[in-house]
């Protein structure tokens, strides 16, 4: 597969701590198909281009001196940021998480800055959290991308929050019409 037309990160390099090897190949740019068979008689079949931002698997952290910061860091091709190993963790769900967008279990939100799937997960410690994943889904080049902006753990909860379907988003773009507001 070539993605040398997408205007994101295709292919990440490893991450690599105290001599042990964080592989982020799992966030690389892949191919997604999702299958709308909500009308028996209309099905369509989307096929988008996923890329994964940095903000996936980093975080700015204030609870570590600037010594462990530096060790910690993870230059981007256009930022650097503390790698964290929470969310490492738990972007190795994330291609699972985003093959499921288009299914009914998976709740996709409207946030201030462009969307969310949110969904139960669990994190290192055993806890069941609510994994908030901040998607754009936009056309380049004739073609359907999403960009996974960020993906982090909120153990605060849900606030109240106004849903929006996958493929409402997905026909809407293919059609080259505006995406669903909050």
């Amino acid at each position: 597969m070539k993605f040398n037309t997408v205007q994101e990160v295709t292919s990440w390099k490893n991450f690599i701590f105290n001599g042990e090897i964080y592989d982020l190949s799992h966030l690389n740019a892949h191919w997604v198909e999702y299958v709308d068979k909500r009308e028996e008689k209309n099905i369509i079949t989307y096929k988008f281009i996923v890329t994964y931002g940095l903000h996936c698997f980093t975080k700015d952290s204030d609870d570590i001196s600037s010594e462990e910061s530096q060790l910690l860091m993870y230059n981007g091709p256009r930022e650097s940021r503390t790698f964290n190993f929470e969310r490492y963790q738990l972007s190795t769900q994330l291609p699972s998480i985003v093959e499921s967008l288009g299914e009914k279990e998976t709740l996709v939100c409207h946030a201030g800055y462009g969307k969310f799937a949110i969904v139960k997960i669990v994190d290192s410690n055993g806890i069941e959290v609510d994994y908030f994943v901040a998607f754009a889904a936009f056309r380049e080049r004739k073609r359907l991308r999403l960009h996974i902006h960020s993906a982090y753990p909120r153990y605060e909860g849900i606030a109240k929050v106004k849903k929006v379907g996958f493929f409402v988003i997905a026909k809407k773009l293919l059609q080259n019409k505006e995406l669903p507001n909050p």
